[in-house]
């Protein structure tokens, strides 16, 4: 009695297993006819599956904004427990069959969760892979990676183009499944990116997953998860071939008025930086999408140079046509005054241009017998040099000076705002992709 005693003591201390059978395909299909028999693959597990979500991203294959799409390649892995699909001690079969550690079926032969990309523009339809098999446990988990290329909607904010940044979701869901029978979680809030592979144009700043709000369907409520992805545009390409040439581009528009008129190329080279940058809108136009939900700074910068463009062609005929009026044609006064004031403000030196710092000199040479007080009641000394000074430029002030005065306040103009507008677009863009 007590060396039986002794025998079922040491029996229960032997672990499980050593006195199961070896691992044979004959078992294995054994336990397979025990598992699948009376298992149908139309019926879940248990009232309401939780089923275990996590994406593995493999690489990043396009980011199109002008078409607001994302293309990745991934691998979705689900994980939930199936009791009908369990060997360990807890099941009564009719040997041990605890030798096997896992079986492998696929989804033609086991149950698996309904689930969809919500937002994928390629196809609506169930996920689903009967190449790729299912791990099964003798504790009843099942586990299935079945990977692929997602195409979705991604809504582009152009709002810092080229130097922007996008996030971008996909928005798992269940579909017949309602809330109450699979409840989709996560088991941790990242994505996995060991086998990640870098992009040449974007550059992965996050990707993280989150619980959504249960999405609402036909008067039923069904579990959804969102994998976030959070992108920025790596900036060398289009800084050397967006920025740079639209800047340079844009100090061209001054230039104009350093050509001299009878050089006979200043409307031909105006108009030809105009088209320039109208051509370069256009190309930049097209890698853009149509939307007026966000407004791209580039855009504007553009306009507005293509603005100034436009103005400077407008300013360059006047410029000329001043240039081949006649000599014998008076210069209207307020074109003279204009002239003087541009002259004096701008310091231009010259034959018949004076600063105002000359006007003492003027009023130290003049011989005191010149000033006539006592012809009008307060009439000063300022006033006769003022009107002696007036006299000497309207007699030596002629169109063609008139002409190279304009030139040279246009290109002033021109070029502070040309300098003001490059200067506010590459800072706001740059600081926002520094500091982002």
């Amino acid at each position: 009695m007590d060396t039986l005693l002794f025998l079922l003591v040491l029996s229960s201390l032997v672990p499980r297993g050593l006195g199961a059978p070896a691992y044979t395909t004959d078992l294995e299909t054994q336990l397979r006819t025990e598992l699948f028999t009376g298992y149908s693959f139309l019926q879940r597990p248990m009232k309401q599956v939780q089923v275990i979500t996590e994406l593995t991203l493999l690489t990043v294959n396009d980011l199109n904004i002008k078409d607001q799409t994302l293309s990745i390649s991934g691998q979705l892995s689900m994980t939930w427990y199936d009791n009908r699909l369990r060997w360990d001690t807890t099941r009564p079969l009719s040997q041990d069959y605890s030798n096997i550690k896992f079986l492998f079926t696929n989804e033609n032969y086991a149950w698996k969760p309904c689930l969809f990309i919500e937002n994928s523009i390629d196809d609506l339809s169930v996920i689903s892979d009967p190449n790729t098999p299912m791990r099964l446990n003798q504790y009843g988990s099942v586990k299935w990676s079945p990977s692929g290329i997602y195409k979705v909607n991604c809504e582009s904010d152009i709002t810092y183009y080229p130097l922007d940044y996008q996030t971008c979701d996909i928005k798992l869901t269940t579909s017949s499944y309602t809330l109450w029978e699979i409840k989709l979680s996560m088991e941790k809030n990242v994505v996995n990116l060991d086998f990640y592979t870098k992009n040449g144009e974007w550059e992965l700043l996050s990707a993280t997953g989150m619980q959504s709000d249960d999405k609402a369907r036909g008067g039923e409520s069904f579990s959804s998860l969102v994998y976030r992805i959070h992108m920025r545009r790596r900036p060398l390409f289009h800084v050397l071939n967006t920025m740079f040439p639209v800047a340079l581009m844009a100090f061209l528009i001054p230039l104009t008025f350093k050509l001299h008129v009878n050089s006979g190329e200043k409307i031909g080279y105006s108009l030809t930086v105009l088209l320039a940058y109208a051509v370069y809108l256009s190309v930049i136009s097209e890698n853009i999408p149509s939307t007026s939900v966000s407004v791209c700074y580039m855009s504007i910068y553009l306009a507005a140079v293509l603005g100034m463009g436009t103005i400077a062609v407008f300013f360059v005929i006047i410029v000329i046509n001043v240039f081949h009026t006649s000599e014998e044609k008076p210069i209207p006064r307020w074109l003279r005054r204009f002239t003087a004031l541009i002259m004096k403000v701008l310091c231009l030196k010259g034959n018949s241009c004076k600063c105002s710092h000359n006007k003492t000199d003027t009023v130290e040479k003049t011989p005191v017998t010149e000033f006539e007080f006592g012809k009008k009641p307060g009439f000063t000394e300022n006033d006769v040099v003022e009107v002696k000074e007036n006299e000497e430029e309207d007699e030596e002030m002629t169109w063609t000076m008139v002409s190279s005065v304009l030139d040279h306040f246009f290109f002033v103009v021109f070029m502070t705002m040309v300098l003001l507008s490059t200067i506010v677009f590459t800072s706001v863009i740059v600081m926002k992709y520094i500091t982002y």
